[in-house]
């Protein structure tokens, strides 16, 4: 009975003990890879409007298959230190005559405005195997879709106090949240190398969003955002690979 059970398991595993054993720098090998991901993006179309340039910082867990094929999933969070809109266009009915926010200690505040948002999806793409190392990397394009979200963050220095205005969650109707379904394209270079070490891409993207509001209601508005906005973000994205095949054993070992 266990030797049934084990000829069983070894005829389980055995595609995955020969697929293992394959030699990157001469075929083409299935492997699953995690990323870490940096991206820096320019804004279009309405986000413009409200943004300037952001950064993303992301995680991906990416498939390859030993035809080349690119099966990926990634999260990434958005930031950005610029706000185009002006303070009067996000937070005017608030502010006094001298275009100011008056603090919950009655005094003027100091406060910044950001960005912040994430995006996920899911992709699919391929490599073609031109100017590369071995058989597994080299010029890439990728296709996805996914959820997009972003807004306005407001922060106020630590000596003052929120105002009541945006106290709890009267904030809500000024940090301008809108969120919806996205879709990106991306081209760029994959390097895998063959020692393991080295593993990296560099790309181009493209993200546009179908988004609307998530508030019910809007201040400067005076009512809710009904509006359907297109967000788009223009990027150069780099990714950091850590692959789980394994090396290829010497074929000589002197003593």
């Amino acid at each position: 009975m266990k030797l049934k059970s084990l000829f069983l398991l070894l005829l389980i595993v055995s595609p995955f003990m020969v697929e293992a054993q394959k030699d990157i720098k001469k075929e083409r090998i299935s492997t699953t890879m995690f990323s870490a991901t940096y991206s820096y993006q320019f804004p279009g179309a309405d986000t413009k409007v409200i943004y300037g340039n952001n950064s993303t910082v992301g995680a991906s867990v990416l498939y390859k298959t030993d035809k080349n094929w690119l099966w990926t999933a990634n999260a990434n969070f958005i930031f950005g230190e610029k706000i185009s809109a002006s303070r009067e266009d996000i937070l005017g009915i608030i502010l006094d005559s001298n275009g100011e926010l008056i603090t919950g200690d009655g005094i003027w505040g100091s406060y910044a405005m950001f960005e912040r948002g994430y995006h996920l999806q899911a992709k699919v793409g391929k490599v073609f195997n031109v100017c590369a190392p071995n058989p597994n990397c080299g010029f890439f394009i990728n296709g996805g879709l996914g959820y997009l979200l972003n807004r306005i963050r407001i922060e106020f220095s630590s000596y003052a106090s929120t105002p009541p205005n945006l106290a709890d969650d009267y904030r809500y109707g000024y940090d301008r949240m809108r969120g919806g379904f996205a879709y990106s394209g991306e081209i760029g270079y994959m390097y895998l190398s063959n020692s393991r070490v080295l593993n990296f891409s560099v790309s181009l993207e493209f993200i546009q969003a179908h988004t609307k509001s998530l508030r019910q209601w809007d201040f400067n508005l005076m009512g809710p955002d009904l509006k359907n906005y297109i967000d788009r973000y223009y990027g150069i994205r780099v990714a950091i690979f850590i692959p789980t095949y394994k090396r290829m054993p010497l074929d000589y070992y002197y003593y």
